[in-house]
């Protein structure tokens, strides 16, 4: 039987997942990180992007985090994000639409959104369709 660890992800709404894998994967700032039982003590923030599941049994998961928090113990591995999704749940049309927004504000540096704010929700929107475009091919091996 493989060694596990504890993972719980947190959104600022609810619970998105809590339960025991075999490691995982994440896009942390410094890059995409895997953490596996054992692992020793870290604490990173994240950027947006998938983290990946490998539950006990090989069986995978995916879920969209908008950056937050991970905090890595030899057992227990905790995300906070703002937001948090099932790669399933994603709306593909919404994160087009959210990007095509965010293109617009950064053309128009007059408009009503601050520059930051509108490459933060760039980068947020191109996270969750490359979560999307994974769980396609994913769907389709």
């Amino acid at each position: 039987m493989a060694m596990t660890i504890h993972v719980d992800i947190v959104s600022a709404e609810t619970e998105i997942f809590s339960g025991v894998a075999e490691s995982l994967s994440a896009p942390a700032i410094m890059g995409e990180v895997g953490i596996y039982p054992r692992h020793t003590q870290m604490l990173t923030p994240l950027k947006p992007g998938e983290v990946r599941i490998v539950k006990q049994g090989g069986e995978e998961e995916a879920i969209y985090v908008s950056g937050g928090v991970m905090e890595v113990q030899p057992h227990v591995v905790t995300i906070l994000s703002d937001t948090a999704v099932r790669a399933s749940d994603l709306d593909e049309a919404a994160a087009l639409e959210a990007k095509r927004e965010a293109e617009e504000a950064l053309k128009d540096r007059e408009g009503e959104m601050e520059l930051a704010e509108a490459q933060s929700q760039l980068a947020q929107a191109v996270a969750q369709l490359r979560t999307i475009e994974a769980m396609r091919k994913k769907l389709r091996r």
